[in-house]
């Protein structure tokens, strides 16, 4: 029998609309999908052929656990320069990025210590929080704050056991940012009560307005922080599975010891890839912005032609969050939506408590995809 402590860890909402979108495909079906949040874009060339000048020169073997040292060595230089996060490669490891936020919950957390969460957020978070023993306390995110999360919502969820503080920005599902004071106002709560943090900055170059501010670049707050990062979303790498972790070096040696008896490391040639992408050209990933504010703005004026949707108009990442005025479950509406406009989005139940009456839309596809998408819906909603 499955161990107990699966028995609170629902399966991915994400995946499984993504699984039951793939079987209809299979079928025959014309679904629109807006349920991965999945580049549509090709993996830009030049890290295409870096991984297969790295294959053709056998380099398929065994590489130290937390990584290889040009790529350890890039993501600090990036992280230094980009974030303002005081580090060196070796508060580098090397491991893909899901991973590296459930190797922070196994190394962190003990039974009964409480993480506080953005409620609404990705459902793995909390996933991850639970599978470890810990305990997920909920900072309610709302509409009129843009979903951010804001250092009022945080204190009142801090209590005795209270060990860390968990961030995204920008934020999935909701493509909020959080601003400097925001990031400053949490940062003080973090050092009054002796706490750590959990910085999710996956999609940091997907920002379309605002600041990106990294909280382990302030004052007293590296040694406190683990920022996780990684090339799926920058660079439409979402198959290779690479990212990283930045941190003290304490930190770094315990989910070290973690890596070492699961993944071992991340696949030799793929590393030799990430090089490519973050020492290489960029320009890709600034096309890839530009498109992606574009269907932002063409979805946003298509939501606001359809009476029944709420949604704040979105800061980065690529998705919308938007409150739906009928009174059915996030779980029926998918499925409503699914069935009858053959539209995939994923229920808002799936990224928590506040999630419920909302559902998510990733607008990572084509224009086309995104006005007939729209079109469905619109229709769909008209009926209810």
């Amino acid at each position: 029998m499955p161990a107990r402590r699966l028995s609170n860890v629902p399966e991915s909402g994400t995946v499984k609309i993504a699984n039951i979108v793939s079987k209809l495909k299979h079928e025959g079906v014309d679904v629109v999908s807006f349920s991965m949040g999945e580049p549509d874009f090709p993996t830009p060339e030049n890290i295409n052929q870096a991984c297969i000048r790295s294959v053709e020169a056998h380099f398929s073997h065994y590489t130290p656990s937390a990584g290889i040292p040009e790529l350890r060595r890039a993501v600090a230089e990036r992280t230094r320069r980009d974030n303002g996060i005081p580090c060196t490669e070796a508060h580098v490891l090397i491991t893909p990025t899901k991973q590296a936020i459930f190797l922070t919950m196994l190394a962190m957390i003990d039974e009964g210590d409480e993480v506080i969460l953005p409620d609404i957020s990705w459902g793995t978070y909390e996933a991850c929080i639970r599978l470890v023993g810990g305990i997920p306390r909920y900072a309610k995110l709302e509409a009129d704050t843009a979903y951010r999360m804001t250092p009022e919502r945080v204190a009142e969820q801090i209590g005795p056991k209270t060990k860390m503080v968990l961030l995204n920005s920008p934020a999935n599902p909701t493509g909020a940012v959080q601003t400097k004071d925001d990031i400053k106002g949490i940062a003080d709560l973090v050092k009054d009560h002796d706490l750590m943090v959990l910085s999710d900055e996956v999609y940091e170059k997907v920002l379309f307005e605002g600041e990106h501010c990294s909280i382990a670049a302030l004052d007293g707050m590296f040694d406190r922080t683990i920022t996780v990062n990684g090339v799926s979303k920058t660079y439409a790498m979402t198959g290779w599975r690479l990212g990283w972790a930045v941190a003290p070096l304490p930190y770094i040696k315990a989910l070290n010891v973690l890596q070492t008896h699961s993944l071992t490391n991340v696949t030799s040639f793929v590393q030799m890839a990430g090089v490519e992408a973050l020492t290489g050209p960029q320009d890709s990933v600034r096309d890839m912005v530009a498109e992606f504010r574009a269907r932002r703005d063409l979805i946003m004026s298509l939501i606001e032609e359809i009476p029944s949707l709420h949604c704040p108009r979105p800061s980065g990442a690529f998705y919308l969050f938007p409150a739906y005025d009928q009174k059915i479950s996030s779980e029926d509406m998918a499925a409503y939506l699914l069935e009858k406009a053959h539209v995939a989005v994923t229920p808002g139940s799936a990224f928590g408590p506040a999630g419920e009456g909302h559902f998510r839309i990733s607008y990572a596809c084509s224009r086309k995809d995104i006005i007939e998408g729209m079109r469905r819906i619109k229709e769909a909603l008209a009926k209810l």
